[in-house]
């Protein structure tokens, strides 16, 4: 049973800093973290390939910095800067494949998902 469990949300205020931890049991060679505003749709924020390439939608490059640590079977989103437009409910999410650049960010290209953390910027 392949669980991802994320953690580190919280609330903070806009120019601040906040980083997004996932613990997996099943190691994805892509590893993807994406975000729902309340009444709009999942949408992509960054992704990590095994071999630490990383992609990034256009608005969070920058301020995001995502990475992994394979021996600790962790995925991390370091999020800088934040924005009122940040705030959503962050996922972690694994594919068996790789990431294949900016087909990474589509909610198709996963197979595994977590619950979830809260982001709430003020």
């Amino acid at each position: 049973h392949v669980q991802l469990v994320e953690s580190g949300g919280g609330s903070v205020q806009a120019g601040g800093s906040l980083r997004l931890s996932c613990l997996y049991n099943h190691r994805g060679n892509c590893m993807g973290w994406f975000r729902q505003a309340p009444g709009k749709e999942r949408e992509g924020v960054a992704s990590i390939d095994s071999d630490g390439e990383t992609t990034y939608t256009d608005s969070e490059k920058g301020r995001f910095t995502i990475s992994r640590d394979n021996a600790k079977n962790s995925v991390y989103l370091q999020m800088n800067n934040l924005k009122l437009d940040d705030t959503a409910m962050y996922f972690c999410a694994a594919s068996e494949g790789y990431c294949y650049s900016r087909a990474s960010l589509l909610n198709s290209h996963y197979t595994y998902w977590g619950q979830g953390t809260q982001v709430t910027v003020s």
